[in-house]
């Protein structure tokens, strides 16, 4: 893995109003949670940071940004890091389709159809940082 990529927790990206936030889908499908660490206006007061809902359709761009890998030849969604003794860990969940290769690699099931392990990050291979666009229609109808 090159030393420029830090493994990151998944999450949505928004830009709106010139400034880019993480994001939250909101409760209902054309909207979205804006977050800022500093108050901003229209912005309310959260537990120590600040939060807006705003349609998606005011948003200049909506990403799902989440880092991946391949562990086993197989394709996974890196969840966590940890270092215990100097060694750094990868928690990793299975994104590939089938669960007998999930069980074969060592997953272990979480829920049905979902797999997950620790493994040692020399391991994982291909890391990188994706970033999924998702429509600012909550139907989906944009290209």
């Amino acid at each position: 893995m090159s030393p420029e990529i830090e493994p990151v927790a998944s999450g949505f990206v928004a830009r709106h109003a010139d400034r880019t936030h993480a994001a939250a889908l909101g409760p209902d499908g054309d909207e979205v949670v804006l977050f800022s660490e500093e108050a901003l206006e229209g912005f309310e007061a959260a537990s120590g940071y600040w939060r807006k809902g705003v349609s998606r359709e005011a948003l200049d761009w909506l990403v799902l940004v989440r880092t991946v890998g391949a562990f086993g030849g197989e394709p996974c969604l890196i969840l966590d890091v940890s270092e215990e003794n100097g060694e750094e860990s990868l928690h990793i969940a299975y994104t590939g389709h089938s669960g007998m290769k999930a069980e074969a690699l060592g997953y272990w099931m979480v829920d049905h159809g979902a797999y997950e392990v620790v493994v040692p990050r020399d391991e994982v291979f291909s890391i990188r940082i994706e970033r999924v666009p998702v429509p600012l229609s909550p139907s989906g109808s944009e290209p």
